[in-house]
């Protein structure tokens, strides 16, 4: 498996040659349904992790959902479900929406499970080797080249709460087989569908709102942009800088690096709260791989074969995952010591 993100329309230090310096390389990850091993880089894929080392769990609080609460399992067998449903209308139109199995399985799910007591087993998010993505290093001096991100599937407050890992593959010798999960999940959303990856890296550019007031002046100029040539989209023409943003500087979805995405907010400082200094995007969580304003960056493949997803899901959203109602969550590391607390952004 391997994607290609189109080139860009143009070249946009060319036209602004300022930019050139702020240029960052990003690993787009790229994940797809699959079925992952421990071996291998994922998204909600088992982990390779020890036996001897304490699964974590999150204390809470956990606040009870409006509706039903969930199994990782009951989640699993819906989406199994709507699959099936799914591929019987691409086979017969007039097929039956659900069979009399599947409508069963529907209400015993949907009465819901016991609310747990207690401390809640954390899920996997994502499992990255550095031999997938080199750009990937760990804070500090660390010889780690593994990292494993683990969330607890409720809010706190308004999106999971993460934890990360860092180790050395060749140190885990014995694999614990069975990790214990969550009696139940606040959103089904926050189940990540076991996908593998397919890392490719891609040049960034930082947001428009991070950029020098004289920058910020320069690509809200219709007359600089001229300079591109025919490559030009004249339906930019009133507002350019959202050329810049939709298409040339930061790639939507799943990745490592690069620059941080902004729109929910105005930028903020990033500072790691131990020591101050500022922290480094490590990963974006993403709802979606792209969507309307930056449909640009769907890759070649996709576009000439697109990938099938289930039904009622928003476009491009292969992992299934619902951050704070379709936003993204970014992780920033403090380049200073993996042991600093890392910083969580929703934009």
């Amino acid at each position: 498996m391997s994607f290609t993100t189109p080139p860009r329309p143009l070249d946009v230090t060319a036209v602004f040659p300022r930019l050139t310096p702020l240029a960052r390389t990003a690993t787009r990850l790229h994940p797809r349904p699959g079925s992952p091993s421990r071996q291998d880089s994922s998204v909600g894929g088992p982990l390779l992790w020890p036996a001897d080392q304490p699964w974590p769990y999150c204390e809470g609080p956990h606040v009870r959902p409006a509706g039903a609460a969930l199994s990782p399992d009951d989640v699993r067998l819906l989406r199994r479900n709507q699959a099936a449903a799914a591929d019987r209308e691409r086979r017969d139109p007039r097929a039956p929406a659900a069979t009399p199995e599947e409508l069963a399985a529907e209400r015993r799910i949907m009465a819901g499970r016991p609310w747990p007591e207690g401390p809640i087993a954390m899920l996997p998010v994502a499992q990255l080797y550095v031999r997938d993505i080199p750009l990937l290093r760990p804070p500090g001096q660390s010889e780690a080249d593994l990292l494993q991100v683990l969330w607890c599937p409720f809010d706190h407050p308004a999106h999971p709460r993460t934890a990360l890992f860092w180790r050395s593959a060749a140190d885990v010798t014995d694999v614990l087989d069975a990790p214990p999960e969550p009696p139940v999940v606040q959103y089904s959303g926050y189940l990540p569908e076991p996908c593998l990856l397919a890392p490719e890296q891609v040049t960034e550019f930082p947001h428009f709102m991070e950029l020098s007031k004289e920058l910020q002046q320069q690509l809200r100029d219709w007359s600089r942009w001229q300079a591109a040539g025919p490559a030009l989209d004249s339906s930019y023409e009133v507002a350019p800088e959202e050329l810049y943003m939709d298409m040339l500087s930061i790639s939507p979805g799943w990745k490592v690096g690069g620059w941080t995405r902004w729109g929910l907010t105005d930028p903020v400082p990033r500072l790691c709260p131990e020591c101050g200094t500022e922290a480094d995007p490590l990963l974006t969580i993403a709802t979606t791989e792209w969507d309307h304003s930056s449909e640009s960056w769907a890759p070649e493949e996709e576009q000439a074969n697109p990938t099938p997803l289930l039904p009622g899901t928003p476009p491009a959203n292969f992992t299934l995952l619902n951050i704070a109602r379709g936003y993204d969550l970014q992780l920033h590391i403090c380049p200073v010591s993996p042991d600093h607390p890392h910083i969580e952004l929703i934009q």
